[in-house]
């Protein structure tokens, strides 16, 4: 079965009177479960499992250290090009935003591959905006050539892409894959995506599928909080994760749980998602799924990220830039703001600090 069939079987469900429903005591029990079902997850998402914060913290934090020990993989965002012909309203790259609009050059990819290297960094992430004309897969598979001198791993957030495609990049160095659904709900999908080639919601959610039938390491999804009801959204999220580990158990399967951030157009969040309701969603996903990755970026802040090692996180971005070639060219405009602005070392400090071992490579392609 793929995603998009299991999908469909909530199409209808009636979240609101799901939640009327559930008790504490019910929480409480599913809490103290070794395997959780999709519905005694969406139970750790209620209002009701709130006033269990505590107790779900615990037991995060207890699986957290029994999948993955306590250390914390960092890594870092490079963008590699803005153009985009999609007209997301919530994007500050989307095409009718006026910015400047800026491809790094080979020897631009080069130049910022140095400055991250040089913070010990082996793990990267490379994005573009969506635009096959200006960044196609070409562009990209020759910048992956420039990065595999100094990255160890690298990872795409880039458009959706055809199964060979993603077998053309993972030959060229690429071993991850993130990509966000952004939201879940199709009939909201459709609104917040008006033009271009994003509208497509089905190619889009395919998208991680084929990438694991091409052979990817590790695999990223998720949501943008604040499109829609948070709840219904990290739960969609949470199933297609564990749809992804289901199917491909071969591959490292990962959320991410990114909130809206102020950037270029100005677009307001839907939905108001709180650090508590955060933190309610990441330590529902830990115990729904112990051995999946979480990934938390620099959209969040300092003391929130810093709580957030010890609750299920595993994996977290520093020295972020937002900016197509921004740590060379401080003029350059980013995709959003950054909430985090520390260092990798900073990052490292915080790290130890709490206790944990910040890695900085744990793969290395052949």
């Amino acid at each position: 079965m793929i995603f998009y069939e299991e999908l469909n079987k909530y199409r209808d469900f009636d979240f609101e009177a799901f939640f009327d429903g559930i008790e504490d005591s019910a929480v409480k029990k599913i809490i103290a479960k070794e395997r959780l079902t999709q519905l005694d997850y969406l139970a750790l998402l209620s209002p009701a499992a709130e006033r269990c914060l505590e107790e779900m913290a615990q037991r995060a934090h207890s699986q957290t250290i029994r999948h993955f020990g306590r250390v914390m993989l960092l890594f870092t965002p490079l963008y590699l090009s803005n153009y985009c012909v999609n007209h997301c309203v919530y994007c500050g790259f989307q095409a009718h935003n006026s910015m400047e609009r800026k491809k790094l050059t080979p020897l631009e990819v080069d130049a910022e591959a140095r400055i991250i290297a040089s913070t010990g960094l082996k793990h990267i992430l490379i994005l573009t905006g969506e635009s096959r004309r200006e960044s196609p897969v070409s562009y990209i598979r020759e910048c992956v050539g420039i990065l595999k001198k100094y990255f160890t791993s690298i990872s795409i957030e880039i458009y959706p892409l055809e199964e060979e495609e993603y077998r053309e990049l993972i030959a060229a160095g690429v071993d991850g894959l993130t990509i966000y659904q952004e939201v879940y709900n199709r009939e909201v999908y459709s609104q917040l995506h008006p033009a271009g080639p994003k509208r497509n919601y089905r190619f889009r959610l395919d998208a991680p599928e084929k990438a694991c039938r091409a052979g990817i390491r590790t695999v990223n999804v998720g949501a943008l909080l604040g499109l829609h009801d948070w709840r219904s959204e990290a739960f969609f999220s949470g199933i297609h994760a564990n749809h992804l580990q289901d199917s491909f158990p071969d591959v490292e399967v990962s959320i991410s749980p990114p909130r809206m951030r102020p950037h270029l157009g100005g677009f307001q969040p839907r939905v108001s998602v709180s650090d508590k309701n955060l933190v309610q969603y990441i330590l529902a996903f830990r115990l729904f799924m112990p051995r999946g990755g979480i990934t938390i970026s620099t959209r969040e802040g300092k003391d929130l990220r810093d709580r957030l090692i010890r609750l299920g996180a595993t994996k977290m971005s520093a020295g972020s830039c937002t900016a197509v070639g921004g740590r060379s060219d401080q003029e350059s405009t980013g995709q959003f703001e950054i909430s985090d602005q520390r260092g990798v070392a900073e990052m490292a400090k915080a790290i130890y600090d709490h206790g944990y071992q910040p890695v900085y490579k744990d793969w290395q392609m052949i």
